[in-house]
């Protein structure tokens, strides 16, 4: 499974997803400055976010530093080795948080996917993973996903 590509070369990776609630767009250095207001004001509550309690990040960081993370994350889209989209306010450019999606490398699974919003946005932690998940099971080519609490109470 180590060699086998990601996502088949003939499929086509979704350019984001609308929803009432929020939308979804791929994450880009556009966002740098959104984005590094979204994670640094809300350090505690992504570390307490399921599929964060262990990482290293968020951590202290400069926006220039910041920037590089989200070239990055850019190329990893564009390599097709893994996708992170930025989760905007519905209607808006406010940035409240991001779902990445990326090989699971124990290889339990063909996708591990997690997700955070930033603390003032709370409520729709739950609503962001049940969302994502059936837009992954509808329009993505995986199997078997492991998607950090998704299985919470709501």
């Amino acid at each position: 499974m180590a060699d086998a590509p990601f996502v088949p070369v003939e499929f086509s990776v979704p350019k984001g997803l609308d929803t009432p609630l929020f939308t979804l767009e791929p994450l880009g250095p556009q966002h740098n400055e959104r984005d590094y207001a979204a994670w640094s004001s809300s350090m505690e509550h992504i570390h307490a976010s399921p599929g964060f309690e262990t990482w290293r990040w968020p951590y202290e960081m400069t926006l220039e530093k910041n920037l590089r993370d989200l070239e990055g994350h850019g190329r990893d889209f564009a390599m097709r080795t893994g996708f992170t989209y930025s989760v905007l306010a519905s209607g808006t450019d406010t940035v409240i948080g991001c779902v990445y999606i990326y090989p699971d490398r124990d290889e339990d699974a063909d996708a591990r996917v997690r997700s955070w919003v930033r603390a003032e946005s709370a409520e729709l932690d739950l609503p962001l993973r049940r969302v994502v998940s059936d837009w992954l099971e509808a329009s993505w080519p995986f199997e078997r996903v492991e998607y950090a609490g998704l299985d919470l109470p709501g």
